[in-house]
């Protein structure tokens, strides 16, 4: 019996992008090209050598056509500023723009591919899903199982701004089509609308890693030394009590931050004594070596259960103790790490679940009839 899948991947992000989404597509397909199966990668246009990252991973990669959509400039002047990102939300908000152009061209793409044994969309951005929805037809398949893949739900997000009400209608149509939805963990099922959660199966986010790089000796620091790497939101995953606390700190430390949202806490900062470290995100394997000499590191928690971050997936990896603070934060338990107490450690259970092995099996089981 010959195993070997034709399976066809749709991300609007992938490599060399730095996001949860695009570590899960760069993974996910580089194991199962490893595998033998024969992998079609589809991604955004970018100028990038995906040629020859096919031929290097033994996968083929195919671009979008570019996108003709206009994009507002990141003015200097304040004024110019303020008003293109306004008009910029209102039309995320409103429009999806400019992702909703994604649907017509994965659309696009996908009416031109068949005989597939699995299809596999991954989002954010949503209109990813939408465009093979479009595409799909009772006389055109794609491929034998489809399985949408979703970090979050669509309408339970964290934004402050609630979506408009006609998206429910799109999400419900798109939901009828994928054979499978598959999501990171059992707490965001509830995320999803009732009639579909019967498709939902639990396939976490998967890396590729070696269990013994976890038990790893404590590094010795000069200073306590921890890191925080990831985003801020407002409300949900909020840094404000964590960085008041640390400004009124007298104590030596160190605190490496990796974020694109370093504007949050700039009020916050000189600290006393401490050392606030600010970069942009990095490449995973970078940033992964980084967190292995931190004496801890922290979890800003997002206060909702559908919600789960992949970092803390990559955290557990690394062997450092896991500080996660929620919105019951008093700065106790951050005073208590930083003295080398780590006794209320978050625990990450069963580790190897998220080895990317165990999380491209858990993918092909779902090939229907496979």
């Amino acid at each position: 019996m010959n195993d070997k899948k034709k399976i066809i991947i749709v991300a609007a992000a992938f490599h060399p992008v730095l996001s949860p989404r695009s570590f899960r597509a760069i993974e996910l397909s580089k194991e199962l090209a490893r595998r033998g199966h024969e992998v079609l990668v589809v991604t955004r246009h970018r100028d990038f050598d995906y040629e020859t990252l096919g031929r290097d991973w033994k996968m083929e990669v195919e671009r979008m056509s570019p996108s003709r959509l206009p994009k507002f400039e990141n003015y200097r002047n304040r004024v110019f500023s303020l008003f293109s990102r306004i008009v910029t939300r209102i039309l995320v908000l409103l429009f999806e723009y400019p992702n909703i152009e994604l649907m017509f061209k994965v659309n696009r793409v996908l009416k031109k591919k068949s005989d597939y044994d699995m299809l596999i969309t991954i989002a954010v951005p949503y209109p990813v899903h939408w465009g093979a929805a479009l595409a799909r037809k009772k006389r055109h398949r794609i491929a034998t199982t489809w399985v949408a893949d979703c970090g979050d739900p669509y309408f339970n997000t964290l934004d402050s701004f609630k979506r408009p009400f006609y998206f429910r209608y799109i999400d419900r149509w798109y939901c009828k089509k994928p054979d499978y939805i598959s999501i990171p963990h059992e707490g965001a099922r509830e995320g999803y609308l009732p009639e579909v959660r019967n498709k939902i199966r639990i396939i976490p986010q998967g890396f590729n890693f070696n269990l013994e790089d976890t038990l790893k000796a404590d590094p010795e620091n000069p200073v306590p030394t921890f890191a925080y790497a990831g985003g801020f939101i407002p409300g949900s995953r909020d840094p404000g009590p964590l960085f008041q606390y640390l400004s009124k700190l007298d104590m030596s430390f160190r605190f490496l931050l990796f974020t694109k949202h370093a504007h949050m806490i700039q009020k916050y900062n000189p600290f006393r004594k401490g050392e606030l470290e600010i970069s942009d995100y990095i490449p995973r394997e970078k940033l992964m070596e980084i967190l292995k000499t931190m004496d801890f590191v922290i979890n800003i928690d997002n206060n909702a259960a559908v919600f789960s971050p992949s970092k803390l997936i990559d955290y557990a990896i690394t062997g450092r103790p896991i500080l996660n603070i929620d919105k019951n934060f008093s700065g106790e338990e951050l005073l208590a790490f930083l003295k080398g107490d780590y006794s209320n450690r978050m625990i990450i259970e069963g580790l190897d679940k998220y080895h990317i092995s165990n999380v491209a099996t858990r993918f092909l089981e779902l090939n229907v009839g496979g």
